[in-house]
């Protein structure tokens, strides 16, 4: 089965095209490997990728032919993604005073390496 249909099919994602749109910027990985649209997944395998706030991880259990309701998509996949921080603490980083104007290139490699980005 493809990953893209997969992913949308378990609910992971809202559509099919978002689901290809990450997977064709090369962010979701596939036991490790970048993954195409394409790619075939089974039962066994991890699939992660980066959200906004965490990085997700999850390894596919069941295949499912077409999209599900949510308390069937829920036990297709094991997720062993890390929690979503509190609030208090996604909040706290990165904050600059006022009229400091633009980070240095130094400053904002530390802030992307404090919010968990690794292009930084």
């Amino acid at each position: 089965m493809r990953v893209d249909v997969w992913l949308w099919a378990v609910r992971l994602f809202k559509s099919r095209s978002s689901a290809a749109t990450l997977l064709r910027a090369g962010r979701v990985r596939v036991n490790g490997f970048p993954a195409k649209a394409s790619t075939a997944v089974k039962a066994g395998d991890r699939v992660t990728w980066r959200e906004t706030l965490r990085e997700r991880d999850v390894e596919v259990v069941e295949l499912v032919p077409k999209r599900v309701g949510a308390p069937l998509a829920v036990k297709a996949y094991i997720d062993h993604s890390p929690a979503v921080p509190p609030r208090e603490e996604r909040l706290a980083v990165g904050v600059r005073d006022r009229g400091a104007g633009r980070p240095t290139k130094r400053e904002r490699r530390e802030i992307d390496r404090l919010r968990g980005d690794r292009r930084g």
